[in-house]
Parts: structure tokens; sequence; C-alpha cells
């Protein structure tokens, strides 16, 4: 896998985020540098839910953490609504973030404590105007009902008096309140019970529909990825290796790694092509990552052209790019 290039770009007139060649590293010890994302670029259209899905490691929350410049990126562009995040003032950058939120994988631990629900929610109006006269029309309270709370029985109370499917509620209405164009979940139910993952996934689902959200869904769990996803991008150690929309990645995956991950599922109960093709061995450092390729080192496809050259993103099938020498192409 392990692929640079654009060619899986799309020349879209509405598209809400553009990322270009994105490269987040970060210094270790003796001079050592950590290469965590590495020439990674997608763009996701208004309305439209890129799922960003790999294994731990492969840079995916780094990735969502420096298209809203929690990390500053090393090099590359982001932006949003044609207006660059990446070459601007930290001010300006702080103005146009308030049209992107973030939702994060413990919602207990990214609620304060110490604030009562109705402060939590209203907290950015409160930092950046209220262009919306939420205080006097009441929109807090429309929101927090909106997400399934009822704010006459939970405004005045703190998180941890709720559990935390009720919290990821609360965390989800204070990104709403923004009006955000973007929204970026990462791993938003992964510390959930399977029972209340699937209430949040439903509640995304209608937020999504009812205020025209457009979302990057980040995730380690391939069928929630699919329940969620228009577009699916697989990363693999800070690269891209394929990018497709979510039916032709299920039922035609067409890079080793892919077709790995896919195979990886117990039961294999999602109608998948069964696989043969699994991997072995552990992730390679992002530290000092293999030449070429930088799956070669895992991949049963793998050949002497791997090591050598890079895959370049490259057309299969409408709207289905990889990055492989070998693809596999039925």
């Amino acid at each position: 896998m392990a692929g640079s290039g654009t060619a899986h770009l799309r020349d879209v007139g509405d598209a809400v985020l553009r990322v270009e060649h994105l490269v987040v590293e970060f210094p270790a010890r003796r001079g050592q540098v950590v290469h965590a994302v590495s020439d990674v670029s997608f763009d996701v259209a208004r309305g439209e839910t890129l799922g960003l899905v790999g294994e731990s490691g492969c840079g995916k929350t780094t990735t969502g953490r420096a298209v809203m410049q929690l990390e500053r990126p090393t090099s590359g562009s982001v932006e949003l609504l044609g207006r660059s995040l990446t070459s601007t003032d930290g001010a300006s950058v702080r103005r146009l973030r308030r049209s992107m939120q973030m939702i994060f994988q413990d919602p207990v631990s990214s609620l304060n404590p110490r604030r009562r629900v109705r402060d939590l929610v209203r907290e950015g109006l409160e930092i950046w105007g209220d262009p919306q006269g939420a205080f006097t029309s009441g929109r807090i309270d429309d929101i927090m009902r909106s997400v399934g709370l009822d704010p006459t029985e939970t405004a005045d109370r703190r998180p941890h008096e709720f559990s935390g499917g009720q919290c990821q509620r609360i965390c989800i209405a204070r990104a709403l309140v923004m009006d955000p164009e973007v929204l970026i979940l990462d791993e938003p139910v992964s510390a959930l019970d399977v029972s209340v993952q699937a209430q949040i996934l439903n509640l995304l689902e209608h937020l999504k529909n009812r205020f025209g959200l457009t979302m990057v869904f980040i995730s380690h769990d391939l069928s929630v990825v699919k329940n969620v996803s228009d577009r699916v991008l697989v990363m693999y150690l800070g690269k891209v290796c394929e990018v497709a929309p979510t039916d032709a990645v299920f039922e035609a995956p067409a890079h080793p790694y892919t077709r790995a991950l896919l195979a990886s599922i117990p039961g294999n109960d999602l109608g998948l092509p069964p696989s043969t093709e699994l991997i072995s061995g552990e992730l390679a450092s992002p530290i000092d990552p293999p030449s070429g390729c930088r799956f070669r080192t895992r991949c049963p496809r793998a050949t002497d052209l791997c090591a050598i050259r890079e895959p370049l993103m490259r057309p299969i099938d409408d709207g289905h790019f990889v990055a492989c020498h070998h693809p596999v192409v039925d």
C-alpha cells in the first residue's frame, strides 16, 4: 500500500473540505523523526461522510487532528470552504475552525467535570458570540432535544452523573450548537457498549439528514464504517492505500491490505468475499518506514519493484483508486 499522489481528488465544486499532500512529523529521541502522516490527500463533498479506516498506528487520528489544526501539519494544505487553514495565522485559523467541530473517542474526559451540561453546550457561543440568537430563542434546549437529552432533567447536572453514551450525546450537542459545516468524529463509539453504539450511530445518521452535515468518520471498526460512510479511505503507516465508494471497498477490495482488513472480521458476517491473502508480521516503525511501498514487508504479493518504487494512486474503476503495484482486480 503506502502510496502518494492526488489522482483520487475530485473536481468537486461543492467540496467542503480538501486536504492535499498533508505531512505530520514529530521529533523523537537522538534526532529521529516520527513520520506519522506522509503525503495524505482527500476531499469531502457537501453532505458526504468519508470513512477513514486502518489499524492502530496508521495515522488516522493524527490526520483528523491535523485537519483541525490541533496538530499543526509539517507541510501540505487544508482548505475549508475554499479557505486555507494552513497558510493563515493563529487568530484566523481559530475563526475558520468555528465551522469545523471535532468529537473525540472518550466522551467523559472531553467534558469539563466542573461545568453543568447547559454551560458545556453553550460554551462555544459564549466564546464566539451568538449570531443566531440562541440564548433568546431556546436554541440550546432545541439542540439538546435533538440529541435525545431532556433539558429540564439534564441541563443543570454535571458529566459524572451520566453514562458514556449520554456524555457522547452532550459532546454532539456541544458541536452542533456551533452550526458546523464539517464534523470530524474520532472513534466516537469505540468506548461505548454495543447497544449504545447503535443508538449513537442512528442518532448521527438522523442529525446528518436534519442539519445537512458533512462528516469525516475515523474508525478501526469496519462494520461501523460500512453503515455510516459514503466513501472510504484506507490508511497504512501514514499513507493512503485505497479510496472508493463504500460498496466498492467491501465488495471488490483491490489492495492487499484492504482485503486483509476485511478478512480479519470475525465470522466474515458482512457478506465479504473470502480471502486467503492474510498478512503477517508487525507494523513497521514510523521512525524508519520501509522504502518503496510501506506495506511491502507484510504483503503476500510484494515483489522487488515494491521495495524500489513507491506506488502512486491510480484509478481501477469509476471512483475507485488504489496505490499498489499489484492490485487484486477481478
